[in-house]
């Protein structure tokens, strides 16, 4: 039976975020709001989390997990980054985009994608994984999109009514978007819109 955890939008509660951070220390899957949809998300360095989103999801090791951090200097440790990547990153973030880029050896090889060594990294604009960040560092996670499904959930309920047996928590903070994020690929000579979503691409200078 997952837990609960019902927090403030704006200002979530510590004591709660520190509850629910408890949970993947011990393995365990959380559901959380993000700047787009909800998102599942397991601690970093555990395989068999990172195997249980993928069973939940339906996908295989070809298909990006992404990590998930608070601080771009993460992003220059989890991947090769130079000046011009760096400057559109912080132009960018935080906000609804998910960024694929070469991993570094940082990252364990099983998170990234096994012939071409990228990752996506995404930094939400959202309290909840901010706050959740300050407890666990950088987080392995995906769109709350279940197997032989299109389209992420949005509702915590919903989300509590079918998968509760399948997580150790879930955070409701208020309503979220659902709509993906925004797919950018950094990892070439130039960027790449892989997919439109929330995120503007006139930001990165992408023009759709």
């Amino acid at each position: 039976m997952a837990q609960y955890f019902s927090v403030h939008p704006q200002n979530p509660q510590p004591r709660l975020l520190k509850q629910a951070a408890a949970l993947l220390r011990q393995g365990g899957l959380l559901a959380i709001p993000t700047d787009s949809s909800y998102a599942v998300v397991a601690a970093l360095d555990d395989k068999a989390a990172a195997d249980a989103i993928r069973r939940l999801r339906g996908v295989d090791e070809r298909h990006h997990l992404t990590l998930l951090v608070g601080d771009l200097a993460d992003i220059g440790q989890l991947a090769r980054v130079d000046n011009q990547q760096y400057r559109l990153l912080k132009a960018a973030t935080p906000g609804p985009f998910t960024f694929i880029l070469q991993a570094t050896r940082e990252v364990p090889r099983r998170l990234s994608h096994p012939s071409r060594k990228t990752i996506g990294l995404r930094m939400p604009d959202h309290p909840v994984v901010a706050g959740l960040y300050a407890e666990t560092g950088p987080l392995l996670s995906a769109s709350f999109i279940p197997a032989d499904e299109t389209e992420p959930l949005n509702d915590p309920q919903e989300i509590r009514n079918r998968f509760e047996h399948a997580l150790a928590g879930i955070i409701e903070a208020g309503p979220c978007p659902t709509r993906y994020t925004t797919v950018v690929d950094l990892s070439g000579d130039e960027p790449e819109l892989i997919r439109e979503g929330r995120g503007d691409p006139a930001l990165l200078g992408i023009r759709v």
